[in-house]
């Protein structure tokens, strides 16, 4: 699984780094970063989660 950001949509909310912070981090920019694209399987619920939680839809999965 991989996860993507559109960094036109991202308001950077945060939303997705409270839920999975393994995997998203906000810089000190305040733009969104990916850490870990490749989505681990232990982390693929959380991120999934995260994804549909995002107020933007800035985020998408390829499975």
């Amino acid at each position: 699984m991989r996860v993507r950001v559109d960094p036109l949509v991202c308001e950077a909310n945060g939303v997705c780094v409270g839920l999975a912070p393994e995997v998203f981090d906000l810089n000190d920019d305040d733009e969104l970063e990916i850490l870990k694209p490749d989505v681990p399987a232990e982390e693929a619920d959380r991120v999934r989660h995260a994804v549909r939680s995002c107020p933007k839809a800035a985020l998408t999965l390829e499975e």
